[in-house]
């Protein structure tokens, strides 16, 4: 059962400048998966009965294709790439030219085919919980000595609570940790999220 080509992603297509000529060849091998293709994001994403199976997407240096439950694809040629540390389900292809994708052209429809099983398994990813996450000392030690900052940062939605927890660990000096604490303090008074 093929999809048809979707207009908005023709559209987007007309308007990419850098990987037009990849994007082109991965459509090709995704559209007759049966993946229903629209825009998300502003990427052309591919969709399962409404959840999201196959993303494309271009960085500086390469076009990539994410699956977004790739973290449970058997990837048995170790192509699949966690874009770092911190992304807990999706995996991505990366490509920096059409003659790559077309040798790699059966094992992608083998690897879109297993993500379309995967989704309709229902396998759902064991995403860590923010308790999982480690929290800087020094926010820590905020926390302790401040209930209203303690009660503000546990309202916050658990996305958001690790959206900082990442942002305050990251940071390889306790005086940028702290420098980075006392600038989000008053956003997480106000109930906001890191990038709000």
């Amino acid at each position: 059962m093929h999809c048809p080509p979707h207009p908005s992603v023709d559209a987007f297509l007309e308007q990419e400048e850098r990987w037009r000529p990849e994007f082109e060849a991965l459509r090709a091998i995704v559209l007759p998966s049966g993946l229903k293709e629209e825009i998300k994001w502003g990427k052309p994403t591919y969709t399962l009965d409404g959840n999201n199976v196959v993303l494309m997407h271009g960085f500086k240096d390469y076009a990539a294709l994410l699956f977004m439950k790739g973290a449970l694809m058997k990837d048995e040629e170790r192509v699949l790439v966690q874009q770092t540390e911190n992304v807990q389900s999706a995996r991505q292809l990366r490509f920096t030219s059409v003659d790559e994708i077309k040798r790699m052209d059966n094992m992608l429809k083998a690897y879109v085919d297993e993500a379309i099983a995967i989704e309709r398994s229902g396998e759902k990813i064991v995403k860590k919980t923010t308790a999982d996450f480690p929290v800087a000392e020094e926010f820590q030690a905020r926390l302790d000595g401040d209930p209203a900052l303690k009660a503000a940062f546990e309202a916050l939605t658990p996305g958001r609570q690790r959206g900082y927890l990442l942002f305050f660990s990251s940071a390889k000096q306790a005086k940028t940790r702290e420098a980075r604490i006392d600038k989000c303090v008053p956003q997480i008074m106000a109930g906001k999220g890191l990038d709000d």
